[in-house]
């Protein structure tokens, strides 16, 4: 790059060239960070394989375990190996802090064995305490108590993967279904790896998903923390089965069809001492940052300090490590606006340019951010990377290569919040229309989003799903199919609207939270104290879909065909989006993505038999799909299979329009003739 400008992601954009120096300063940065990690190994050397090298390893002739911890005193590995002596096996350290002990094998096999029970006792400034190794690959609770060990993960034999994992056809778009293994069964009690495996995997590839995104694997201390407060990095939760069953659970994902992504969590750390990584070598400031930077004050968790050498050894090993080990397929980093600002976007609405590139943006941690992405597309070509960021940072979804933070997507975090907002406070008849369409295309159109009307946060105790706020209590009485409830009536029809606006206009990609899709009637409750450690609300109810003669089977049909909009005809991969018609006094919102025309009717009460609406195409237009159709819980007004002729009639800029019959409360998409008959040809509608 010496006597050549570096091309960034702001070239030709005059809204963000007053932020160029900026942006060229953060560059620099990154170089300098970068040529640091190049002279120890580089980032697809081994500094990035740290795993292999820290913690309990295979070497020849026996273990070497080292541990970095560089203001302790002393380190002793101890164990049922040796009867948790904390003098027999001394560690030694080096110049850099880095503590190590080789363990010679027995005569009969290796001093630790498979699952043997191990941690480290380290003497600090603070005293005498056993700790988690901060690298260890797997983490059990001791029977009968609420203490953790580590376990020596070495099996005769492990898992061999057998399929592939498949690529994202660049003419779909990505389609999430966001899933929690432990609450994923409908017994009361914490599901499994194999469980899911058996059990789940194969409603997700039904419904027409072609990725899933698994939270709560890293292990954590706390049930009820969701997986968000993480003790051990490297450790896949031993609540739900081993590391090999975790493996089975993503090749057989893989034989399927599905990428599977992990909700992985760098962005800050559970402040156990016990069982995380605080206060490991007695000093706030191995880790983390020292005194209030290094604390989350609505997180109460810890914060790590990115510029430190260990800390990104650490974490961007940890991104190759369930790459490579365990074959994921990307990650959903969590976190990332509390990474990048010091007030962690709380309180903040990020409504100037000026917040993205001031004084509050921590430099450190977006390098960091960018290291990440760079590692992980190294690692794995293909590999997609998703943003958990409610800022909107620009750059966000560009590569690291022209400046940006190098994220395949941005969750559309907006989307939710808007829908939400809208159900506490206003009436379906109020809601602006127009601003239902601002909010649902407020994205930088250069960088690919990721859309949901409601993730896990909405199923959380303390907030309400969809389908919660929309029909509440009558939920448990009026779903069944010969009951009647003007309640369920509305709740039904507005559910399968939002979720057909949002999946039409709101990104490139489209994420559903599991039970979302057929209207889970319960929020989620871990066990808790508060209430009496029970499971009952921590799991899915698949038994309300699958009866046969309940209302959710017909809501869980209809996300199956809005899903296969995408796969039929590409709706999510194509960036075309005009508004055909906006109508406020009478309801009406008509727009086209690609080649589909979507006409939706908000008025509660109002059907129109003759509407006129524009449409792009010198074509008649099938209905390919009715939110108003019996299948769907619908009432059917249109027919089955209803189709609109083209009228040689100008219409708000358009040459041609069609005359079409709009129910209320429903929406339906158009497709021209000949395209909807050679998806037919090519195969039946998901429905």
């Amino acid at each position: 790059m010496t006597g050549q400008k570096r091309r960034l992601f702001l070239d030709g954009d005059p809204w963000l060239e007053p932020y160029r120096s900026v942006v060229e300063r953060r560059e620099l940065y990154y170089d300098t960070v970068k040529y640091n990690i190049d002279q120890h190994g580089g980032l697809l050397g081994d500094f990035t394989r740290a795993y292999n090298y820290f913690g309990l390893n295979r070497v020849e002739g026996g273990l070497m375990y080292r541990e970095w911890a560089p203001a302790a005193q002393r380190l002793s590995l101890i164990g049922d190996f040796n009867f948790w002596d904390r003098e027999a096996n001394v560690l030694e350290r080096d110049e850099f802090g880095i503590w190590s002990i080789f363990l010679p094998d027995n005569a009969d096999g290796p001093r630790i064995p498979h699952e043997g029970r191990y941690k480290v006792h380290v003497v600090s400034d603070l005293g005498k305490m056993d700790r988690i190794p901060a690298y260890a690959r797997r983490v059990m609770q001791d029977q009968g108590k609420t203490t953790f060990s580590a376990r020596h993960w070495a099996p005769a034999t492990t898992h061999v993967f057998q399929h592939p994992s498949p690529r994202l056809d660049p003419s779909q778009g990505l389609r999430i279904y966001e899933a929690h293994v432990g609450m994923a069964m409908e017994h009361g009690g914490i599901g499994t790896y194999d469980e899911f495996r058996e059990q789940i995997l194969p409603r997700i590839v039904d419904l027409g998903y072609n990725a899933i995104q698994l939270m709560g694997i890293m292990e954590h201390p706390f049930y009820g923390s969701f997986g968000y407060h993480v003790s051990s990095f490297y450790a896949p939760s031993s609540r739900f089965g081993t590391p090999d069953q975790l493996k089975a659970l993503i090749d057989a994902a893989h034989g399927m069809g599905l990428l599977v992504l992990l909700d992985i969590v760098h962005s800050h750390a559970v402040k156990n001492v016990e069982e995380g990584l605080n206060l490991f070598d007695g000093t706030q400031h191995q880790y983390f940052h020292a005194g209030a930077r290094g604390h989350h004050p609505a997180w109460d968790s810890m914060l790590f300090d990115y510029a430190k050498f260990e800390v990104q050894r650490f974490l961007l090993s940890n991104i190759r490590y369930w790459l490579e080990e365990f074959r994921f397929d990307g990650f959903r980093f969590d976190g990332v606006t509390s990474m990048l600002y010091h007030h962690h976007g709380l309180g903040v609405s990020f409504s100037s340019l000026d917040d993205y590139f001031g004084g509050e943006v921590d430099d450190e941690a977006l390098v960091y951010l960018k290291l990440a992405n760079e590692v992980a597309h190294a690692v794995r070509p293909g590999v997609i990377t998703i943003a958990e960021d409610v800022s909107g940072m620009p750059g966000m979804a560009k590569p690291v290569d022209v400046g940006g933070i190098g994220f395949d997507y941005r969750l559309s975090m907006g989307i939710p919040d808007m829908w939400i907002k809208l159900l506490k406070e206003q009436r379906d008849e109020d809601w602006n229309l127009g601003g239902i369409y601002h909010t649902l295309l407020n994205r930088r159109r250069d960088e690919k989003h990721v859309a949901y009307a409601e993730s896990h946060d909405q199923a959380l105790v303390g907030d309400k799903t969809i389908a919660f706020w929309l029909m509440d209590a009558e939920m448990y009485e009026n779903m069944a199919d010969n009951r009647t409830s003007l309640v369920i009536d509305r709740g039904i029809a507005l559910h399968k609207m939002i979720r057909l606006i949002t999946f039409a206009l709101g990104g490139e990609g489209y994420l559903n939270f599991m039970g979302n899709e057929f209207g889970h009637p319960e929020w989620i409750d871990f066990p808790r104290e508060g209430n009496n450690y029970s499971h009952h609300y921590a799991r899915r109810q698949w038994s309300l879909v699958d009866n046969g003669y309940l209302r959710y089977q017909k809501l869980n049909r209809f996300d199956k065909a809005m899903i296969s909009l995408d796969r039929r005809f590409g709706l999510l991969a194509d960036p075309l989006i005009d508004q055909l018609a906006l109508h406020e006094d009478t309801r009406q919102l008509v727009f086209r993505r690609g080649p589909l025309v979507f006409a939706f009717n908000f008025h509660s009460t109002r059907s129109y038999s003759d509407l006129r609406i524009p449409v792009p195409d010198r074509s008649d237009y099938d209905v390919v799909l009715d939110t108003d159709w019996l299948l769907f819980a619908g009432h059917e007004r249109n027919g089955p299979s209803a189709k609109y002729i083209w009228q040689d009639v100008p219409m708000y800029g358009w040459n041609q329009s069609l005359m079409i019959y709009l129910p209320s409360r429903s929406a339906q998409v158009l497709a021209p003739v000949a395209l909807a008959q050679e998806h037919r040809e090519a195969g039946p509608s998901i429905t």
